[in-house]
């Protein structure tokens, strides 16, 4: 039997923002290829985590990192660590669709703009990146006469997958979502779940989400978080069916949060 390494591990990690600190010790392995969500009242310190994995936190200025995480057994924060070779291989979606006022093809194909020389970039190989990323998100048959409209004229839902196929042609490895359907509808919520499953396997997805049917519904292990540390992590249906720390019990059963 082949025993493989996690793609996320962390190990002592802590974070403060200023004086305060919002992540405390926190140690965890997440795997190759399943979908993980994070969980936990508002301030847990979920969406924090999440962002020390392309380490966005570090724009802001006030942040001071303690600890270790290493992605694909790189350590990310040593000195030799390209911050924009990380954010390829780790991408990620936010809370609202946020596609670039632009077409949807030059939505797609950004990334490889910004990444490489204009000399490398023929028009076949982009036009064959945005069909494929289109077409791994489901957009590629509604989209595919639409490539030249405006990227901010889509469906909200249509918004979010582009903002996921963006991310593609880069190859990334992981893909982190911060709440990607809180802006959406019951039926927007659906695709985009389903677009996760169809790319899981592929994708190490790592999710936060206050919707614990969400959670339960899209993830294959949940993290439970509060007040900036980890308070457990299992696999989805032994957390919510047999919690083993009273904590998270409280939590899935309403009592608070």
């Amino acid at each position: 039997m082949t025993v493989t390494s996690p793609c996320i591990t962390t190990r002592g990690l802590n974070l403060w923002y200023a004086k305060f600190q919002a992540l405390l010790d926190v140690t965890v392995d997440i795997q190759h290829g399943i979908i993980t969500s994070l969980i936990g009242p508002s301030g847990c310190g979920k969406t924090t985590l999440l962002r020390c994995f392309n380490r966005v936190n570090e724009r802001y200025g006030y942040v001071t990192t303690t600890g270790e995480i290493k992605i694909l057994g790189k350590n990310i924060y040593d000195p030799d660590v390209s911050l924009i070779e990380l954010r390829k291989t780790v991408g990620m979606v936010f809370q609202r669709p946020n596609p670039l006022p632009i077409s949807v093809y030059e939505n797609v194909v950004f990334g490889l703009r910004v990444h490489n020389e204009r000399s490398d970039l023929k028009r076949e190989m982009l036009d064959e990146a945005v069909e494929k990323a289109l077409t791994e998100v489901g957009l590629w048959t509604d989209l595919k006469d639409r490539l030249h409209e405006k990227a901010t004229h889509l469906q909200l839902e249509q918004q979010q997958k582009l903002c996921i196929a963006r991310l593609l042609p880069l190859k990334p490895e992981v893909i982190l979502m911060d709440e990607p359907c809180s802006a959406l509808d019951v039926e927007g919520t659906r695709a985009i779940e389903e677009l996760m499953f169809a790319l899981k396997g592929r994708y190490t997805i790592v999710i936060v989400t206050h919707n614990m049917a969400q959670a339960r519904r899209a993830s294959d292990e949940c993290i439970f978080m509060l007040m900036g540390r980890l308070i457990e992590h299992r696999r989805t249906e032994d957390l919510f069916l047999n919690p083993q720390n009273p904590k998270t019990a409280e939590y899935i059963e309403g009592r608070y949060g």
